[in-house]
């Protein structure tokens, strides 16, 4: 039995990783971070023994969670997204020492189409690149962390500029990607990665119908560390183990 503790346990996501975490293969310790005030390193040293985290908090918790976690030696899911350059660097250096998953998007889905994107901006190189994502109106950064991703993706060489949303006159367009965000209703996530050429428009596109499918993935990516010594992993370390026992 896996004893997972859940770092925003009473998040939306918090619940549905404990809605669909089997309790024949894990158990859910029910605690939860409230504040960011000094009660949380408190609150911290009060929790019970545990195996793995799976987070699903606010960025602005991930520095506590990482001392925490070092403190603790165990290994942690982190899908909390919008973190800082330094907040990042924390965890990569945790990664010496922990088993690390991170992933700005934990569903299968996506991270195919992160494959796939990356394949298709080796060949249409000639290609105009847009990237558009849609959430929910109380989603709190923009763009998506999903987005970044996918922005990663298609930017082989690391040399074309980000263009986030226009307005104005933008003049003639430049060898550039542009990154458009949606906020409205309930809208779960959805992604849309355009080509578009002389005379032909490709588009790749991904649509979540429930958060389920992420809390699938933080569960996946849990057990995936339970096996793994300490390092930095990610949905493609995932993805290939899943490949290669099929």
């Amino acid at each position: 039995m896996i004893k997972v503790l859940i770092h925003g346990y009473l998040g939306t996501m918090g619940q549905w990783v404990k809605e669909m975490i089997d309790p024949e293969e894990m158990y859910v310790i029910p605690f939860d971070v409230l504040s960011q005030s000094e009660t949380v390193l408190k609150n911290y040293n009060n929790i019970p023994d545990f195996d793995v985290i799976i987070d699903f908090s606010h960025y602005s918790l991930i520095d506590n969670l990482i001392e925490f976690a070092l403190e603790r030696n165990k290994p942690v899911v982190i899908c909390t997204t919008n973190l800082s350059q330094e907040t990042q660097e924390k965890i990569e250096i945790a990664s010496e020492h922990l088993p690390i998953f991170q992933s700005g998007n934990m569903s299968l889905g996506i991270n195919v189409m992160l494959t796939l994107a990356s394949h298709a901006a080796a060949i249409l190189k000639d290609f105009d690149i847009e990237i558009i994502e849609k959430h929910h109106n109380q989603k709190i950064d923009a763009p998506s962390g999903t987005a970044k991703m996918i922005v990663d993706a298609v930017n082989l060489g690391k040399d074309m500029p980000i263009v986030y949303g226009r307005s104005g006159d933008t003049g003639k367009r430049q060898r550039e990607i542009g990154v458009h965000a949606v906020r409205g209703g309930t809208i779960v996530g959805e992604h849309h990665l355009i080509f578009a050429g002389e005379d032909e428009v490709l588009e790749i596109k991904h649509q979540a119908a429930s958060k389920k499918v992420f809390a699938q993935g933080a569960i996946a990516a849990g057990k995936f560390l339970m096996r793994k010594n300490p390092g930095f992993y990610n949905m493609s370390d995932l993805v290939k183990e899943y490949l290669n026992v099929l």
